[in-house]
């Protein structure tokens, strides 16, 4: 082969090989929007409501309220019962004072417990609906890794009126997932794919910023998700409640 051809050759491969490499990675992803918490059923996914020190006697209240964001819904949908989750809460003195928003479950006792909202996939971007009155403060949410570890990232600010759509880019280096692709941790069984969990919502009130008094919903927490996972034989072995299943199954005979 000519030195001209064996440069052009050589052009042309260099020129395919990124182009076939993007497309391969383009097809390992399958991206979905998942809503993770509506609000809409506050008995199956009861919340509760906990303030700083310097909370007002008698607040917050907590409500799920009849009530939405228009850009969602231009009315009602029949046959549901669209609701978000208000709060009134008043301080005693300004300052960085907080209302977190904690999504709970019955304990062994009765008393709400704390539980974590499982986010499916590998998550790209959470956003939610945040109703503002133009106050000065923001919002962080918090998420836990498998590891158990939890990581605060800043939601936004909702100095602003009416309803918005709040984002959050989720890092890259915060876990979830494991080389592993199936492992014994803690006694239980766990699969390569760590997903996060959604612990609670904070809204932080700034020292110059009145809080006398004031009311905020939210509603429609969802997430982009990355729900691909890369297929083989044997892929079953992979999930914990199969295993869990098919090892009672073996040892019982």
């Amino acid at each position: 082969m000519s030195t001209g051809r064996l440069l052009g050759f050589s052009l042309v491969v260099a020129l395919l090989v990124p182009t076939l490499s993007f497309a391969q990675q383009q097809a390992t992803t399958n991206f979905q929007t998942i809503v993770i918490e509506d609000f809409d059923t506050p008995g199956e996914s009861p919340w509760i409501v906990r303030a700083g020190k310097f909370i007002s006697e008698g607040y917050p209240r907590v409500s799920f309220v009849r009530t939405f964001p228009e850009a969602l819904y231009r009315r009602e949908p029949e046959g549901r019962e669209l609701r978000a989750l208000g709060v009134q809460a008043a301080f005693d003195r300004q300052g960085y004072n907080f209302l977190e928003f904690i999504p709970v479950a019955p304990g062994d006792e009765g008393e709400p417990e704390p539980r974590g909202i499982p986010i499916p996939g590998r998550v790209r971007f959470l956003d939610m609906w945040v109703w503002g009155s133009n106050f000065d403060y923001y919002m962080d949410i918090h998420l836990r890794d498998y590891r158990g570890m939890v990581h605060v990232l800043k939601l936004g600010d909702i100095n602003y009126r009416g309803w918005r759509n709040l984002r959050v880019e989720i890092p890259t280096w915060i876990p979830q997932d494991s080389r592993y692709m199936v492992e014994i941790r803690g006694g239980d069984i766990v699969s390569d794919l760590r997903g996060l969990e959604l612990v609670k919502i904070v809204l932080w009130t700034r020292p110059r910023e009145r809080v006398n008094g004031f009311f905020v919903y939210l509603d429609e927490i969802k997430v982009e998700t990355d729900l691909y996972r890369d297929p083989f034989d044997g892929e079953d072995l992979r999930d914990p409640d199969f295993v869990r299943d098919m090892w009672a199954e073996g040892e019982g005979m």
